[in-house]
Order: structure tokens, then sequence, then C-alpha cells
């Protein structure tokens, strides 16, 4: 574990606690995206990878607890196959983690014991099956994207999908919803913090991301889709999406940040830029992520651009577009 990612925040003895225990059992912990993985499989693990329904969820975790107390806790009752903590970017867990198990009868007895067990004095913790869950709302797109914009879109930020299906949002007009499954719980997860970290898509349009809970699901079911799931299927929209030309305020966007950078003694910002989509209009779809020193995340989203004959190239224009966007993430108003 990288010492650059804990914070003075965290306990000395329980980083310590972890270190040692690493070390002692010659284990390897690796945290990507979010969440830190042992296993899969684990040490002396013979045969494939176990069965459905062998995976448990774990809450309420102290934020300060980690592998070390956690996987001999768990293995007490069952072999892991695999023991997934959720991280914060400054070294604490997010309060939940997933055991999974070689056998249902090992992941049933795991809920029996730890369910409401008390793993610190006043603090107990819930153990449940995990719902697999691997379907993903996002609501509150444009009402202009087409089915193949937003499946490009998504296939730049997540793995795994098998199908995209567009609806008109329940809760916002001139807007729209979007149903998409994932290969498995894990993908899906991992595209749910992705998008939540990205938060915005382009031309400001705020998104809320969320898995498919059972009422939306029904009332899916009755609304005519609005067009029929292309990913599945194999076909591909023929709509031309509706770039916006650069306003005004879009010109200053690029002063305004260095600026604001300035003010806040920010360091460079890192800006990665790359054209995703060229229509036959000449617009051009450009996926961006930003870097910046001191802020949390990274800032990723698409924009749009036309050609126009004022001599700009469309990088610049997309690069003034994502410092409008970044200034729209930082709550600062042009």
């Amino acid at each position: 574990l990288l010492p650059q990612m804990w914070t003075n925040g965290i306990n000395d003895a329980s980083r310590m606690a972890l270190l040692a225990w690493e070390q002692k059992n010659g284990i390897k912990l690796v945290q990507v995206n979010g969440q830190r993985r042992y296993g899969r499989p684990p040490p002396g693990w013979v045969g494939g990878p176990p069965p459905a329904d062998t995976e448990v969820y774990i809450g309420k975790l102290p934020q300060d607890m980690y592998e070390n107390t956690l996987i001999p806790l768990f293995e007490s009752v069952g072999k892991l196959y695999e023991f997934r903590l959720m991280m914060t970017f400054s070294g604490f867990n997010r309060g939940f983690a997933y055991a999974r198990y070689s056998s249902q009868q090992e992941a049933k007895k795991a809920i029996a014991t730890f369910h409401h067990f008390q793993v610190r004095k006043g603090c107990t913790i819930v153990v449940c099956r995990s719902t697999q869950k691997r379907e993903l709302i996002v609501d509150g797109l444009p009402a202009w994207m087409s089915q193949q914009e937003l499946e490009a879109m998504l296939q730049m930020v997540t793995e795994g999908i098998l199908s995209v299906t567009l609806y008109a949002s329940p809760c916002h007009s001139q807007a729209r919803l979007v149903l998409v499954k994932y290969r498995s719980h894990e993908t899906a997860a991992l595209a749910k913090k992705a998008l939540m970290e990205g938060n915005q898509m382009p031309m400001g349009a705020r998104i809320r991301v969320e898995w498919l809970y059972p009422q939306l699901k029904q009332q899916l079911q009755l609304w005519e889709e609005e067009p029929p799931s292309s990913w599945v299927r194999g076909d591909r929209s023929l709509a031309v999406p509706r770039p916006v030309p650069l306003r005004p305020s879009l010109q200053n966007a690029m002063e305004h940040l260095n600026k604001l950078c300035l003010k806040h003694r920010l360091q460079t910002l890192a800006l990665v830029t790359k054209c995703v989509q060229v229509n036959p209009n000449g617009s051009q779809l450009f996926w961006y992520q930003v870097m910046i020193p001191g802020y949390p995340v990274p800032i990723t989203g698409f924009t749009w651009v036309l050609q126009d004959s004022h001599g700009q190239s469309e990088l610049k224009k997309a690069n003034m577009a994502v410092a409008l966007h970044i200034l729209q993430v930082l709550g600062e108003c042009l």
C-alpha cells in the first residue's frame, strides 16, 4: 500500500497493523477503481471460481478497520475466494465490503454468524446476501442525444455493457432516461462509481445515477421504448446529433480557469482530450479527462464542437468547452 494513499487522520496503529499483516502473510492487496481486493483466487486456491450466490455484503464497518481484521474474521467460517473492501481516496474504507466464499453453505454460515456482530464496542455490522444487481438508471440526459451517442459515451467510461435502452424521463421534461445492463454486479458497480464521479454530460447536463429498483422496473416495462435497445439488436441509430456552437462565455472560459487556478494557487492542470466520433456535418464528439492537483477525483465528460470558418481548430474549441465544464464543477460563475 503506497504511503501517499494515507492521510494524517488515519490511526497509525491501524495502518501499521495492516502493513505488518501483509508482510507476515505474503499477501498483496491490489487497489483499483476505489476498491481494494484480496484473492481471486487467494493463495493455495485449487479449481475454478465458486458458483453463484456465494458472495455476502458487509455493511456499517468502522472506516479505519481493514483487511488484517476483517479477512481473518470472515475466514473463520469458511474459505474465502475473494474479499473486496471499498476505499476512499484518503485511505479510509467506505463502510462496506464484499466477501465471496467457496460454497453457498459457507456464505449462509457467514450471514448467520456475523449479521449484527459487534466488531467493536458499540459497533455492530450488517451481513446479508449480495443481491448482484447489474442494471443502472441514468436520468436527466438531454433529449437531443441519440442512441448512438449514448452508447459511444458509455463505452468510453464503462465496461461490460450488455444493453442500452432509452426512455422519456419520468422526472424531467425535455430529458431522457437510459437503462444500462452490465455483464456482472462488479462491472455495474464500477460503472456506477465512474458515472457518478463524472456526474456531468455534454452541454452541462447534470445526471442522476442509481441502481434500478423494482418499482421503476415495473413502470418501465409498461412504457414504450424509444428507440428499441440497439445494443442487443445490433442496429444503430442514424439520428444526427445537435451540437451547440461555442457561446461567448466559452471563449473566455480558459482565461477564467487560469485566473481561478492562480487565485487558489493550483498547479498546472493535466488535460487529456480525444475525438471519439465525427459526423457527416463536420461536428466532432470529444472525450476528456482533467486532473486538478488538490481536487479529489478526475473530471471527465464529453463535448460536441462544430466546424466553422473562424480558423479555430476543433481541439482548441473542445479545450475551451472543457474549461467551462471545470468551472461549472468547481462552482464558479462566469
